[in-house]
């Protein structure tokens, strides 16, 4: 195993419009510079496939024509799924949640629909959810019970949700969206195909749906299966903390990257729920893009 050393540092290649509005809030969330994340996609690829959908930052900004979206969230990825094939039901998911806090004591609706998803998970009580709980910081205890409170911020109304659904439905037009496993997911790619992993991260998002049994070096094996059958992959994991002060400490497998670069990703999404509107300076945070080819 390597040291965490960099790799070598490269220059963009592929231009990608920026893309800023989210349908999702997520811990981790790639919007504001998933373009900059395209920019080191190979220039010609065949499907891009996405095992840790989360947000689809990445894949909404991309636009692919051709596209696997999978996770093995399934509330998550049933509200995907609901996008692709029933839109207007993703749009009355989130007006009937809107219209009942609007109505009523918007902490004790919050509670009930946070209660309601506890009892029996679904996308429905997840969507609204992360739009409407604390800094969309989407926190999950191990057992898998959302404990997230609700934020002091008004969630966006059913009108403007609605044209969000609408641009992200013709933006994911070309994918599919799946309930599996990264491992199978990954497996299921061939040559000339574009993976873009985006784990859960090792120093900071250990409250997210399942990141507690997420193992980095399994997910390395995998990379390395992949890039032997031919596949482009690119994968984000921690780079700097604290505005470069904190390196991360991850060991790379050698020889399996090609190219490392380091993404400006903007002050800390997770601080900013941690510290409670404290400033956040000091709380930049550089991801590294990790790159096969």
């Amino acid at each position: 195993m390597a040291t965490p050393q960099t790799l070598l540092f490269d220059t963009a290649n592929v231009y990608a419009k920026p893309f800023r509005t989210q349908l999702l809030k997520w811990i981790g969330n790639k919007q504001r510079f998933a373009h900059e994340i395209i920019s080191y996609f190979p220039p010609h690829f065949k499907v891009y496939r996405e095992p840790f959908l989360g947000s689809g930052a990445v894949l909404g900004t991309l636009a692919p024509r051709e596209a696997v979206g999978s996770d093995a969230f399934k509330p998550l990825i049933e509200i995907w799924q609901t996008l692709h094939d029933e839109p207007e039901t993703l749009k009355s998911w989130y007006a009937e949640r809107w219209h009942r806090m609007k109505g009523g004591d918007k902490v004790a609706v919050y509670s009930e629909i946070l209660n309601s998803y506890n009892a029996q998970p679904n996308g429905a009580d997840l969507l609204f959810l992360s739009r409407s709980c604390y800094g969309g910081v989407v926190r999950f205890r191990q057992d898998g019970f959302m404990s997230t409170p609700c934020g002091p911020h008004d969630p966006i109304s059913p009108e403007s949700f609605a044209d969000r659904v609408d641009t992200w439905r013709t933006r994911t037009s070309g994918a599919r969206f799946i309930h599996r496993d990264y491992k199978d997911a990954m497996e299921d790619a061939g040559k000339g195909d574009l993976i873009y992993a985006d784990p859960p991260y090792s120093f900071t998002q250990s409250i997210l749906y399942g990141a507690q049994k997420f193992s980095l070096a399994d997910l390395f094996e995998r990379i390395r299966h992949a890039k032997e059958k031919g596949v482009f992959v690119a994968l984000s994991i921690d780079g700097s903390k604290k505005s470069g002060d904190m390196l991360c400490d991850i060991r790379i497998p050698d020889g399996l990257f090609e190219r490392e670069v380091l993404v400006n990703c903007g002050r800390s999404m997770l601080r900013r729920f941690q510290m409670d509107g404290k400033t956040l300076e000091s709380e930049v945070v550089h991801d590294r893009l990790l790159l096969t080819y």
